[in-house]
């Protein structure tokens, strides 16, 4: 019924003349340019002539867009770098540590101590423990069982008082070890100055810093030469003042008898998110106020230890147990062994576990050193401290931490090509070629949703007639009904 009625009224309306008639329209009025001289060239030569031309534009603008496409889906990134001067710069933190861990005389086998401190700071950087140890350790442990590595270090590693910390100065103020944060890294006890804790101390001087005197006391701090511990002096890091500190790879060392003078600057970096960089903005940690790949892996390892041991190492973030030191050595130092081999804990690119930060300070660093003191400040040295001028070289250390210029420099990752640059190039080359707009887009599609539906018609007008399904006595009448369908349409 219906569907027969639609026929028979389209093919009384000649649907292809109609067809031929939208065509001729659409070419002659649409803001494609050239289609138009294709349509009404007078010679055939001249229309051949204008369909290779329009034909070849538009292979070009379709190849130019695709690989304008290819290039913004690659996410290609540039990189600026500007450096701001400023009036005030925020100091960053700056930890010290003793080259020599522990006191002599806190322990008969030192040996001993060392050997299990290099378990526990195998959480922090990678050490290798020889098999010919295992028998005295094992003995040690038997013997110790209460032994708590934490609270030796804590009570008998290096220390910071008027003692050790002879000189002091800040920006032209006396500072103290009070000023300074105890905090436990893969060299035992170790100071912070200007933690996290105070507020933000700034520099309005270059040239002038944060000046220090130290006296590491090598007769009472000897570390155990037999498994590699020679060197004598501090040992330092400049960092952020929320990050925590990190040696591995990282440390500035000053040996004795010798003046360190650091020149520093402030580098921030921006990274941009994947996939045009590497970070990941919405992860944070539970321990750090903010995002670094240092704090983000020892949090990891803090989670791995915490699940396979049932407690936690004093020297990682967290709330959990703290471990003896039988899981210490049956646990913990395999799992960090597991951890690395594994792979768990990864750095570095966005599915990794610890991406790398959206932003992040760092402060690179020129040293230089000369002999500390001449002859008149060794026999000064030698009066005040009552030290003989052998022990003045053999064990001060002078430091001296300053900002380079009064500026900070910012490299910046930015996207290369934006959406809106994406669609201005698009657009651009389809104006040049083409002389397109967004309007000539719509109207193509308007063009070819309109053929796609004449084409539909197309294929109901070759259909079969529909078969009638009606009684014999029935027909004349539904024939002379279809009839009068026909007129009304």
């Amino acid at each position: 019924g219906i569907l027969e009625k639609i026929r028979l009224c389209l093919i009384k309306k000649r649907l292809p003349e109609e067809r031929r008639k939208y065509h001729e329209e659409f070419a002659s009025n649409t803001s494609f340019h050239g289609v138009h001289n294709i349509v009404h060239a007078q010679s055939k030569a001249r229309r051949a002539l204008w369909l290779l031309i329009v034909a070849g534009c538009l292979a070009i603008v379709i190849w130019q867009i695709c690989s304008r496409f290819i290039y913004y889906f690659s996410w290609p990134t540039t990189t600026t770098v500007v450096v701001q001067y400023v009036e005030k710069v925020k100091f960053p933190a700056v930890t010290f540590c003793n080259l020599n861990r522990f006191q002599a005389h806190a322990v008969s086998n030192l040996k001993v101590i060392f050997i299990i401190w290099n378990i526990v700071s195998a959480i922090l950087q990678k050490f290798a423990m020889e098999d010919k140890y295992s028998q005295e350790l094992n003995d040690f442990l038997l013997g110790n069982q209460n032994f708590s590595i934490k609270d030796f270090t804590r009570k008998n590693g290096f220390y910071l008082n008027s003692s050790t910390l002879l000189e002091c100065d800040f920006f032209g103020k006396p500072c103290y070890p009070q000023d300074f944060e105890h905090v436990f890294t893969e060299y035992g006890n170790c100071f912070t100055f200007n933690h996290n804790d105070l507020s933000a101390r700034r520099v309005s001087l270059s040239g002038r810093g944060l000046h220090l005197l130290f006296d590491v006391q090598q007769d009472k701090f000897t570390d155990e030469p037999t498994l590699g511990y020679t060197d004598a002096g501090i040992t330092f890091v400049i960092h952020s003042p929320q990050e925590l500190p990190r040696f591995d790879g990282l440390g500035l060392l000053t040996p004795v008898g010798m003046h360190a003078q650091v020149a520093i600057r402030q580098l921030k970096s921006i990274i941009q998110e994947y996939p045009w960089g590497e970070c990941k903005p919405d992860i944070k940690l539970q321990y750090h106020k903010i995002y670094s790949t240092n704090g983000c892996l020892l949090e990891c390892k803090a989670r791995y230890i915490q699940d396979w041991c049932g407690c936690l190492p004093f020297i990682l973030p967290g709330n959990g147990t703290e471990c003896d030191l039988l899981k210490f050595y049956k646990c913990v130092y395999p799992a960090v062994y597991d951890i690395e081999i594994k792979g768990l804990c990864t750095v570095g690119t966005h599915n990794s576990t610890c991406p790398a930060p959206c932003e992040e300070t760092d402060y690179p660093t020129t040293v230089t050193y000369s002999n500390f003191g001449g002859e008149k400040a060794i026999k000064y040295f030698s009066t005040k401290l009552k030290k003989s001028s052998e022990y003045i070289r053999q064990n001060l250390v002078r430091i001296e931490i300053k900002y380079h210029d009064l500026s900070y420099k910012i490299t910046q990752q930015q996207k290369a090509m934006t959406i809106s640059e994406l669609l201005a190039d698009v657009g651009g080359q389809l104006g040049l070629f083409c002389g397109a707009s967004m309007i000539t887009i719509i109207e193509l599609l308007e063009y070819i949703f309109t053929n796609f539906c004449w084409m539909c018609i197309f294929l109901l007008l070759k259909a079969p007639e529909m078969p009638q399904w009606n009684n014999p006595s029935q027909n004349q009448p539904t024939h002379k009904g279809k009839k009068r369908g026909i007129q009304e349409c």
